[in-house]
Protein backbone atom coordinates (compact mmCIF):
# COMPACT_ATOMS: atom_id res chain seq x y z
CA UNK A 1 0.00 0.00 0.00
CA UNK A 2 1.18 3.19 -1.13
CA UNK A 3 1.16 5.64 2.06
CA UNK A 4 2.32 9.52 2.45
CA UNK A 5 1.83 12.47 4.36
CA UNK A 6 0.74 15.87 3.80
CA UNK A 7 1.67 17.87 7.16
CA UNK A 8 1.14 21.18 8.05
CA UNK A 9 -0.75 23.57 10.68
CA UNK A 10 -3.48 24.08 8.30
CA UNK A 11 -5.24 27.00 10.47
CA UNK A 12 -7.16 27.24 8.78
CA UNK A 13 -6.79 24.39 5.40
CA UNK A 14 -7.21 26.26 2.24
CA UNK A 15 -8.05 26.07 -1.50
CA UNK A 16 -4.51 25.64 -2.14
CA UNK A 17 -4.16 23.25 0.82
CA UNK A 18 -6.89 20.44 -0.80
CA UNK A 19 -5.64 21.20 -4.18
CA UNK A 20 -1.98 19.76 -2.95
CA UNK A 21 -4.16 16.89 -0.94
CA UNK A 22 -6.53 15.75 -3.87
CA UNK A 23 -3.72 15.35 -5.97
CA UNK A 24 -1.69 13.65 -3.47
CA UNK A 25 -4.82 11.62 -2.96
CA UNK A 26 -4.71 10.30 -6.66
CA UNK A 27 -0.86 9.22 -6.46
CA UNK A 28 -1.18 7.43 -3.18
CA UNK A 29 -3.44 4.81 -1.42
CA UNK A 30 -3.59 6.67 1.71
CA UNK A 31 -2.77 9.97 2.28
CA UNK A 32 -2.72 11.30 6.24
CA UNK A 33 -2.89 15.06 6.62
CA UNK A 34 -1.49 15.92 9.83
CA UNK A 35 -1.85 18.68 11.72
CA UNK A 36 0.97 19.46 13.26
CA UNK A 37 1.41 21.11 16.61
CA UNK A 38 3.27 23.55 18.21
CA UNK A 39 2.71 24.38 21.79
CA UNK A 40 4.63 27.73 21.24
CA UNK A 41 2.13 29.01 18.51
CA UNK A 42 -1.71 29.85 19.23
CA UNK A 43 -3.70 29.23 16.02
CA UNK A 44 -6.94 30.43 15.56
CA UNK A 45 -8.77 27.53 15.55
CA UNK A 46 -8.15 24.51 18.06
CA UNK A 47 -6.43 21.31 16.67
CA UNK A 48 -9.86 19.84 17.08
CA UNK A 49 -11.36 22.27 14.60
CA UNK A 50 -8.66 22.07 12.56
CA UNK A 51 -9.08 18.22 12.30
CA UNK A 52 -13.25 18.79 11.51
CA UNK A 53 -13.10 21.16 9.23
CA UNK A 54 -10.23 18.84 7.14
CA UNK A 55 -12.23 16.12 7.65
CA UNK A 56 -15.04 17.38 6.45
CA UNK A 57 -13.25 19.09 3.10
CA UNK A 58 -11.63 16.25 2.47
CA UNK A 59 -14.61 13.38 2.74
CA UNK A 60 -15.00 12.92 -0.93
CA UNK A 61 -11.40 11.55 -1.89
CA UNK A 62 -11.99 8.50 0.45
CA UNK A 63 -8.76 7.55 0.91
CA UNK A 64 -7.43 10.61 2.87
CA UNK A 65 -7.08 10.26 6.86
CA UNK A 66 -6.39 13.42 9.46
CA UNK A 67 -5.19 13.37 12.70
CA UNK A 68 -2.65 16.01 14.74
CA UNK A 69 0.92 14.69 15.69
CA UNK A 70 3.60 16.58 18.46
CA UNK A 71 6.28 16.06 17.72
CA UNK A 72 9.34 15.77 14.55
CA UNK A 73 7.34 14.62 11.44
CA UNK A 74 10.04 11.83 10.83
CA UNK A 75 8.46 9.99 13.94
CA UNK A 76 4.79 10.44 12.98
CA UNK A 77 5.96 8.61 9.71
CA UNK A 78 8.21 5.74 11.22
CA UNK A 79 5.19 5.24 13.36
CA UNK A 80 2.81 4.31 10.68
CA UNK A 81 5.75 2.91 8.10
CA UNK A 82 5.01 6.24 5.82
CA UNK A 83 7.90 6.60 3.71
CA UNK A 84 6.96 9.78 1.23
CA UNK A 85 6.28 13.52 2.35
CA UNK A 86 4.14 15.78 0.11
CA UNK A 87 4.76 19.31 0.18
CA UNK A 88 3.47 21.78 -1.92
CA UNK A 89 5.71 24.71 -3.52
CA UNK A 90 4.04 28.16 -4.19
CA UNK A 91 7.59 29.91 -4.97
CA UNK A 92 11.05 29.41 -4.75
CA UNK A 93 11.58 30.96 -1.65
CA UNK A 94 9.44 27.64 -0.28
CA UNK A 95 11.91 25.70 -2.28
CA UNK A 96 14.65 26.94 -0.06
CA UNK A 97 13.19 26.06 3.05
CA UNK A 98 11.82 23.01 2.18
CA UNK A 99 14.70 21.62 0.56
CA UNK A 100 16.59 22.12 4.25
CA UNK A 101 13.33 20.06 5.95
CA UNK A 102 13.41 17.20 3.15
CA UNK A 103 17.33 16.46 3.83
CA UNK A 104 17.44 17.27 7.00
CA UNK A 105 14.52 14.59 7.09
CA UNK A 106 15.79 12.30 4.81
CA UNK A 107 18.83 12.05 7.16
CA UNK A 108 17.24 11.18 10.20
CA UNK A 109 15.14 8.75 9.01
CA UNK A 110 15.32 7.82 5.58
CA UNK A 111 11.47 9.32 4.61
CA UNK A 112 11.75 10.94 0.85
CA UNK A 113 10.28 14.42 0.60
CA UNK A 114 7.77 14.93 -3.03
CA UNK A 115 7.63 18.78 -4.02
CA UNK A 116 4.24 19.40 -5.80
CA UNK A 117 4.12 22.52 -7.46
CA UNK A 118 0.79 24.22 -6.62
CA UNK A 119 -1.64 25.12 -8.87
CA UNK A 120 -1.02 28.97 -10.18
CA UNK A 121 -4.56 29.76 -9.33
CA UNK A 122 -3.08 28.96 -5.73
CA UNK A 123 0.35 30.51 -5.62
CA UNK A 124 0.17 33.30 -3.45
CA UNK A 125 -1.78 31.92 -1.03
CA UNK A 126 -1.41 30.67 2.57
CA UNK A 127 -3.70 30.73 5.78
CA UNK A 128 -1.98 33.67 7.71
CA UNK A 129 -3.32 35.92 4.24
CA UNK A 130 -6.71 34.24 4.31
CA UNK A 131 -6.72 35.36 7.92
CA UNK A 132 -5.20 38.52 7.95
CA UNK A 133 -7.66 39.57 4.87
CA UNK A 134 -10.81 38.13 6.60
CA UNK A 135 -10.27 39.99 9.61
CA UNK A 136 -9.98 43.37 7.77
CA UNK A 137 -13.29 42.23 6.35
CA UNK A 138 -11.85 41.22 2.83
CA UNK A 139 -13.46 38.94 0.81
CA UNK A 140 -11.74 35.33 0.82
CA UNK A 141 -14.55 33.19 0.09
CA UNK A 142 -12.39 32.17 -3.34
CA UNK A 143 -10.04 30.95 -1.15
CA UNK A 144 -11.18 28.54 1.43
CA UNK A 145 -14.48 26.12 0.98
CA UNK A 146 -17.67 27.12 2.02
CA UNK A 147 -17.87 25.64 5.29
CA UNK A 148 -14.00 27.02 6.11
CA UNK A 149 -15.75 30.52 5.32
CA UNK A 150 -18.33 29.96 7.67
CA UNK A 151 -16.07 28.98 10.79
CA UNK A 152 -13.03 31.89 9.69
CA UNK A 153 -16.20 34.55 9.66
CA UNK A 154 -17.73 33.43 12.79
CA UNK A 155 -14.40 33.04 14.81
CA UNK A 156 -13.58 36.58 13.82
CA UNK A 157 -16.62 37.53 14.64
CA UNK A 158 -16.52 36.48 18.39
CA UNK A 159 -15.31 38.86 20.99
Amino acid sequence: MRRAVCPGSFDPITNGHIDIISRASRLYDVVHVTVMINKSKSGLFTVEERIALIEEVTSAYGNVRVEAFHGLLVDYCKQRDIPAIVKGLRAVSDFDYELQMAQMNNGLSGVETLFVPTSPTYSFLSSSLVKEVATWGGDVSHLVPPTVLEALVGKLRRP
